[in-house]
């Protein structure tokens, strides 16, 4: 009899996996621990793990060949990353590196494709994760066409502390960010972001510190994005 479909509890991210299907994966894993900025993998390697965020932060990158990174993504805490090259067992198309002090579980590649192989249904779960993931990376190319740069640092900064937030911060964090970074992350010169981050700490929705942000009116940012 086949079993049913997992079900994903809701209010939950479309690109986490079943409770049932994440026990399964952690049958057998391993725990790691990263300093902030250790790189876990470079772009290139041989893919023999998938990894999920028990906390902190990766960030995966591409780096140009004049040494200019552009940051693809974040996993964030309660993310899986790493399946897709593993699936199709193809070297890792980025970098990953701690953005923070991180704990991940690794869970090797035998494991893996052992539990998706038992069960149909899980091989799907992760079809849906990577599908997310998909429209999310062709909304974010949309985005950086056609989306302004303040409704997307406005984005970002909102993301931002909300993570902090889940991680126990208080409700006006100092959000530690660089602009080179925020740059990077959002596709724009360093000089956009100050001049845009200069105006709004003018109007008193944030305060700016070295290397860091205080959102001090995230309501009017909210209506910006």
């Amino acid at each position: 009899m086949r079993k049913q479909t997992p079900e994903i509890p809701s209010g939950s991210a479309p690109d986490r996996l079943s409770p049932e299907l994440e026990r399964l994966l952690r049958v057998g894993a391993r725990r790691r621990h990263l300093s902030k900025n250790e790189v876990l993998y470079t772009r290139g390697s041989a893919p023999d793990s998938v990894f999920y965020v028990e906390s902190g932060a990766v960030q995966l990158s591409a780096t140009s060949v004049n040494g200019r990174e552009a940051v693809l993504g974040v996993a964030e805490q309660g993310r899986w990353f790493g399946e897709l090259t593993l699936f199709i067992n193809a070297p890792r198309v980025h970098d990953a590196k701690a953005l923070v002090k991180t704990e991940l579980l690794v869970v090797p590649a035998s494991r893996l494709h052992e539990v998706v192989d038992s069960n149909a249904d899980y091989l799907r779960e992760f079809l849906r994760v990577v599908c997310y993931r998909y429209k999310w990376a062709i909304e974010r190319i949309d985005a950086s066409i056609l989306q302004p740069l303040s409704v997307r640092l406005a984005q970002r900064l909102l993301a931002e502390r909300e993570m902090a937030m889940r991680e126990g911060a208080a409700q006006q964090p100092e959000l530690r960010l660089s602009q080179e970074g925020l740059a990077q992350r959002l596709g724009a010169s360093r000089q956009s972001v100050n001049r845009q981050l200069k105006e709004w700490e003018s109007q008193g929705l944030l305060r700016l510190v070295y290397g860091g942000v205080t959102l001090l009116d995230p309501e009017a940012l909210r209506r910006v994005s």
